[in-house]
Order: C-alpha cells, then structure tokens, then sequence
C-alpha cells in the first residue's frame, strides 16, 4: 500500500515563513531567467560556431543584468490606436499567472527553517497538477489580449494562433496528466514524487513523458513551435507593438513558463526532487538540501533541451504544427491512456500475469498469420504480361489510321 505525505504538514507554517518561502520562490523563478537568458545565448552561439555575449563583464555574464536596465531605460510607446486599460494589463495577466503555478512544486522534502520543520514547497492541494494546468491556462488570455487590444493586424493574428496552439497542445498535455493520475492514484504532486521511490514514472509512462515534452514546447511558444511570434510571418507576433517594461515581461513570462513545466515534467516523471541512481543508494541523498540540487539540475536539463531544440529545429509551418497535435499526439495519448488503465486495473485484480500471456499470445498468433500471408503471396505465380489488343493495353494505331 501506498502511502502520501500527510496532508497536515502543510499550512501549519507561521506568517513569516510563508512570507520567506513565497519570496524565495519567486528570487528562484527571476533568478533562473536571467541565468537562462544568459546560458541560451551562450550555447546558441556555441552551436552555431560564433561567440555568445562577451563583452559585458566578465566572459560576459552580466550581458543579462545590462539588457534588464537597457529595456527599463528605454521609453514606453504606446501606439494610437491600441485599447489603452487592455492594452497596459495584457503583460501583467500573462506573467502573474506563470509565476502562481510554482506554488505547488515541491523542491524538496521537510527541512529545518529556523527550527521550524517545513517543506520545501510553497504548499499542496489534492489536485495540484490540475491547478497547474488552470493557472498556466490563464497565461494565454494575456498574450490573446495583447495581440486584440495592440489594433494592428500582425499582433492580432498573433494572438489567435497562441490561441489555437494552447486548446490543441493543453489537450495532449492534460491526457499525459491522466496516465500519472490512473497510475499513481492521486493529483498533489509531493504524492506523485512520493510514489516514485522506487521507480520514476519515466520509465513506466515513457509515451506520455514524450507527448508531455513536446507539449510544453508548443505550450511555452518556444521554437520550433513559435509561431504567434513568427517574425518572417508577423513581424513580431502578439508583442510588436509593445516595448520597454511591457515587452520585458512577456519575455519574463516566457523563461518562468519554461521554468513552471521543467520542473513539472521533473515532478510527474523523473522523481521530482530525488536523487538519480546511483546517487540515490547514498545515504542522506534524499534528506535535508542535497534534494535541492537534485532538483535544479533536472530543471535545467529540460532548460537545455530547449535551447537545444531552438538551434536545432527550423520553425514548422502553421498547418503541419496543428497536425500534430490533432493527428498525432492526442490520438496517441488517447490510445495510452486506455492501455494504462487496462494494465492498471489487471495489476490491482492480480491478473496481470494472465494479461501479458495473453497479450503476447496474439502477438504471437499475429506475426504468424502475418508471414504465412506473405508466403503464400510469394509463391502465387505472378499475372502474364498484357498483350497487344487485350485490355488494359489498347490496340497500337495502323498506319491507315495515323494517316488519317
């Protein structure tokens, strides 16, 4: 039997401590963008054999703390035909909700806080993996608003493609949920990692972890999925119109979203904030802040996939993203979803065993009805070569007839 954290370990936290963990949460999330912003255009740069930023400090590191004060020092267009209340909220709606959907991620097991036991999570909710997809679904609103109230042609087809993106790949991405939902038997996500001890979901859900990572690309609007942002198509997608601060927080909004389903994706599938083997057989690897680090450095693998993948991939048509989302990915997460729940329910019955027999069994039953079909197909006698005048060669022309 399975057991979960106790929910009672959760919201016992004074005032002030819940005040530190939120404001550390928050340190780590603009933290890591300015750090990612940095390693991206490092490694892009790498990648396509040039020099990354250089100049700026030290071998360049603080490239991105001078971009931060150059985009606030710039001066705050706004166009005149925009619709200005929509116009000035559309960035907040966007960021705010990508940086609530952290609330939930466990970082690490209960350590001491200034002799208060707590864990390193903000808190937990019965269907916390549900109120992740809610809160991030929510983000979108802010980019569809951007492109509607920036009165331009180009931001608003912008807008509605985000739009379509997020209904067709959030569906992929919630049926995902659903196979670790079937398979470890609750939505908070500390009981997700908990389930895991032994064995990470990766393994055992390995197509759901696959239509989960490319659902986040497409989700996060990240290359080779950004088409709202096309600028060989739209010049700049569903942000033209915006600059300074304004254009700084959809790019904010961007890295902590790419931040948000790392750490998501490391919750539901690699063990959340355990330790990989072999460190795990370590004693005290899983305990205190080690977890910490465990968890970091699976976050910033999925970081570096992305980057990965944006010097890799060149852009997808429009028409061949949405295909595979519809045609591929939601078919698949379907069929998958029905597998885990027949091997699920057959393990909880004890009949798994006789299940896999079986399943093997018609394996086996096909692929030798398959070859005896192939065979006979072999050794039938193939048809006579047609003849002049018969059908389906009709007769060649006389010279009467050419003639004529």
């Amino acid at each position: 039997m399975k057991t979960y954290p106790d929910p009672a370990v959760f919201g016992h936290d004074p005032w002030w401590l819940i005040l530190v963990k939120a404001v550390a949460v928050f340190a780590f999330l603009l933290l890591t963008t300015l750090v990612a912003i940095l390693v991206e255009r490092k490694l892009l740069g790498r990648m396509q054999m040039r020099y990354g930023p250089n100049r700026v400090g030290p071998f360049g590191l603080l490239q991105s703390l001078a971009d931060g004060v150059k985009l606030a020092l710039k001066e705050g267009l706004t166009p005149a035909g925009v619709d200005k209340p929509i116009y000035l909220l559309a960035p907040i709606i966007a960021v705010i909700p990508a940086i609530m959907a952290f609330a939930v991620i466990p970082l690490g097991p209960v350590v001491s806080v200034f002799g208060h036991d707590t864990p390193l999570q903000l808190t937990d909710l019965p269907v916390a993996v549900l109120y992740v997809l809610a809160v991030t679904s929510i983000g979108v609103y802010g980019i569809v608003l951007a492109g509607w109230s920036s009165g331009s042609t180009y931001p608003l087809l912008g807008g509605l493609r985000s739009s379509a993106q997020v209904i067709s790949y959030e569906i992929a991405m919630a049926l995902c949920f659903a196979a670790v939902f079937i398979y470890s038997g609750t939505m908070s996500t500390s009981g997700i990692v908990d389930v895991q001890a032994e064995t990470w979901y990766v393994f055992l859900l390995l197509p759901s972890f696959v239509v989960y990572v490319t659902s986040m690309v497409g989700e996060t609007n990240r290359a080779p999925f950004d088409l709202p942002e096309a600028e060989g198509e739209l010049v700049g997608g569903f942000h033209t119109e915006y600059s300074s601060l304004k254009f700084a927080m959809f790019m904010l909004a961007e890295y902590v979203n790419m931040v948000t389903v790392s750490a998501l994706a490391s919750t539901l599938f690699l063990g959340g904030w355990r330790a990989p083997w072999p460190i795990s057989i370590i004693d005290g690897a899983n305990t205190g802040w080690w977890p910490l680090l465990w968890f970091v450095i699976k976050v910033w693998t999925f970081l570096f996939v992305f980057m990965w993948l944006r010097a890799t991939l060149p852009r997808l048509r429009y028409d061949q993203f949405m295909a595979l989302g519809w045609k591929l990915l939601i078919p698949v997460s379907l069929v998958w979803i029905l597998i885990v729940a027949v091997l699920r329910n057959a393990h909880l019955d004890g009949i798994l065993p006789n299940l896999i027999a079986a399943a093997v069994l018609l394996a086996v039953v096909s692929a030798l009805v398959t070859l005896r079909a192939r065979r006979i197909r072999r050794n039938v006698a193939p048809d006579p070569p047609p003849v002049a005048g018969s059908f389906p060669v009709p007769p060649m022309p006389t010279k009467e007839a050419a003639r004529a």
